[in-house]
């Protein structure tokens, strides 16, 4: 019985990762859309100063 509990328990946990991976996404991105660059560009000729 152990070895089917086993099994059953691998099973289940690869087809949750199965299932994630190749499943609609879930992330909680706004929709907004792309932001432009409001910084400053790094220099390194400042930066040493």
């Amino acid at each position: 019985m152990g070895i089917y509990k086993m099994l059953d328990s691998i099973t289940s946990y690869i087809s949750g990762a199965v299932a994630r991976i190749f499943g609609p996404t879930d992330d909680a991105y706004p929709a907004i859309g792309i932001q432009p660059f409001a910084g400053e560009p790094f220099n390194q000729r400042r930066a040493e100063w």
